[in-house]
């Protein structure tokens, strides 16, 4: 009976071992997807639409990438650079994540792809387009599924110099990411023929905007651009309006100028021209699929965000199936990632050596609280990655 009872105790405990073997076995299974993103301040609602459109990719492959279930680590970045590195290093020496997926804020990220390269973590930036990020401090470990503060501008300097515009005002916030936008756009305009006749600028984030505007009416530019975004770029456009500029010399930017704030401006929007990544109204399958069930999944309309939050996962996915599921194969992963054509809600697109987009560029009309798509202005537009040594 002793024995009889030993046996049944040794039998039980090697049943809890297998048991726990298994269990560990289906933890490493997973992938782990460190989500580092805002999800309160300023950047929260771009936080959450990222979140969102990387989880409807993972939903609609069975809540699976490379055929392994997915795990979340997530994280608020809180937009705060000062935190990003030890939020970044949590993620992975703590939580042990596959890939890093942030973030907006381009100082955060900037910080983040600093400790991807340093151990060697596979880093997706669903947002921040700070140039340097697939530029001078690119590196096989950080991609980008959004675009570069290059692209949106350069194309619109492109689109007016072929309007036939000779002499442009413009004016942003004093920051990185504006004079980047400012840059890019410069570059293309006078590339096309045109001159700059003044670059105005003003401290982040100041909306006092009257004395620009009383100087852009005596200058009397053929039109202006800007780079504004969120509440100050409403505050801006209304502005300009009720300045009696509008009619007289007309408003361009790149899309950041009328995404998620086309209610705040209201009338004043109306028939603004912006160039961007992404549009409503495009005529693509994969797109209209996109938006019907993000509709019906968040009980919202999906944005520029939700698209690049959801092309991070299919990145991801394709990187995986290179390496057979296996996140460990990092090279594999990799190197299915730089070769994949990716079918995106914005239109299929390829990655540059730099590992950022090369992708159509879409003029984009204000129409009934809409950035509703006019043309293509600039076909699979590649950032030139200056200082990448990749």
């Amino acid at each position: 009976m002793g024995k009889t009872v030993k046996i049944a105790g040794r039998t039980a405990l090697s049943l809890a071992i297998a048991a726990a073997c298994i269990g560990a076995a289906h933890a490493a299974d997973k992938i782990k997807v460190g989500l580092m993103l805002p999800y309160t301040g300023t950047y929260a609602a771009l936080g959450n639409a990222i979140t969102n459109g990387f989880k409807q990719y993972v939903a609609e492959n069975g809540g699976k990438l490379g055929g392994r279930e997915v795990e979340y680590a997530v994280v608020d970045d809180e937009s705060n650079p000062a935190k990003a590195t030890e939020n970044a290093r949590k993620l992975v020496s703590r939580e042990k994540v596959d890939v890093l997926v942030g973030t907006v804020h381009s100082g955060v990220a900037l910080a983040m792809a600093k400790v991807a390269r340093d151990t060697r973590t596979l880093m997706i930036v669903p947002n921040a387009g700070a140039n340097d990020l697939t530029g001078p401090l690119c590196s096989p470990w950080v991609f980008r599924s959004s675009f570069s503060a290059w692209q949106p501008s350069y194309a619109m300097g492109e689109a007016l110099a072929r309007k036939g515009f000779k002499n442009i005002v413009t004016v942003t916030w004093k920051y990185s990411f504006g004079e980047e936008s400012v840059a890019g756009f410069k570059e293309a305009f006078e590339q096309g023929g045109g001159k700059i006749a003044k670059e105005m600028t003003l401290p982040f984030p100041n909306v006092e905007f009257q004395p620009f505007l009383t100087e852009i009416a005596s200058l009397k530019p053929d039109a202006v651009f800007v780079f504004f975004a969120g509440a100050g770029a409403a505050k801006f456009v209304s502005d300009y309006s009720a300045a009696g500029l509008k009619n007289s010399i007309p408003l361009y930017g790149p899309g950041f100028l009328t995404d998620g704030n086309l209610d705040a401006m209201g009338a004043a929007g109306e028939g603004l021209l912006t160039t961007l990544h992404y549009a409503d109204g495009l005529s693509n399958a994969r797109d209209a699929a996109f938006r019907t069930e993000y509709a019906a999944r968040y009980k919202a309309q999906p944005d520029v965000y939700a698209v690049q939050g959801y092309d991070a996962a299919q990145m991801y996915e394709a990187g995986l199936r290179a390496a057979g599921g296996d996140p460990g194969r990092k090279e594999e992963v990799i190197k299915g990632m730089e070769s994949a054509t990716i079918d995106s809600p914005r239109g299929a697109f390829t990655l540059s050596r730099a590992h950022n987009p090369v992708q159509d560029i879409y003029m984009r009309e204000v129409k009934g609280g809409e950035n509703v798509v006019v043309e293509i202005v600039s076909k699979g537009l590649e950032d030139p990655a200056r200082g990448c040594k990749l």
